[in-house]
């Protein structure tokens, strides 16, 4: 019976040790891998910066009030694919979203602009099949706009094309804006301010 005793006691420490070991293992493990940590967490803010909401403003702030702004442009990333509002000191005031021309043939020129005097709230180009609203041109007077993510005939957001927004150049060469976005450039960006695509 005593050698029994024994016996349990035994098995009782080394379940309690192996219990320990099992716990310290963990711990250094959890520490010694920081990297797999921060790609955990690197893949969860991935997932949720592809979540781009294209009906919505780009930011949950407020738009800025261009009137306090009077040297406010545009500044188009297209390797980002985001459009910045800068001040007259470059600080960057709202980041939008946005889609760029793809390949050679459909390329969004590069250079310095201004927005010029068309715009509107609906067109459709036939020989694209596609269209947009809010859009206001910037160079060679309605060809290249800024413009919503497309629609179709009747005005309906083609939503495969949407959801590239702010992820890949996707556009004929225009630059594709959130519905919420593209709302506000038309209502509020004036004549005349300055573009930059680069």
């Amino acid at each position: 019976m005593r050698r029994f005793r024994q016996l349990l006691v035994v098995v009782a420490l080394i379940i309690v040790a192996a219990l320990g070991v099992n716990r310290v293992f963990q711990k250094m493990t959890a520490t010694s891998h920081p990297s797999q940590q921060t790609t955990q967490t690197t893949a969860k803010k991935t997932a949720k910066a592809d979540t781009i909401n294209w009906r919505k403003p780009s930011e949950s702030k407020p738009y800025p009030n261009l009137d306090k702004h009077p040297n406010a442009w545009l500044d188009v990333n297209t390797s980002r694919q985001r459009v910045y509002i800068r001040d007259g000191n470059n600080r960057v005031l709202y980041t939008m979203y946005c889609s760029t021309g793809t390949g050679k043939e459909n390329k969004t020129p590069h250079g310095t602009y201004a927005i010029q005097g068309e715009r509107g709230k609906f067109f459709f180009n036939q020989s694209s099949g596609e269209g947009a609203k809010y859009w206001v041109s910037w160079k060679d007077h309605g060809i290249y706009l800024f413009h919503s993510v497309p629609t179709d005939q009747n005005g309906n957001y083609i939503k495969s094309e949407a959801e590239e927004l702010g992820k890949t150049a996707a556009s004929h060469g225009c630059v594709r804006l959130s519905v919420a976005d593209a709302k506000w450039v038309y209502n509020h960006v004036p004549y005349g301010m300055k573009v930059v695509i680069h």
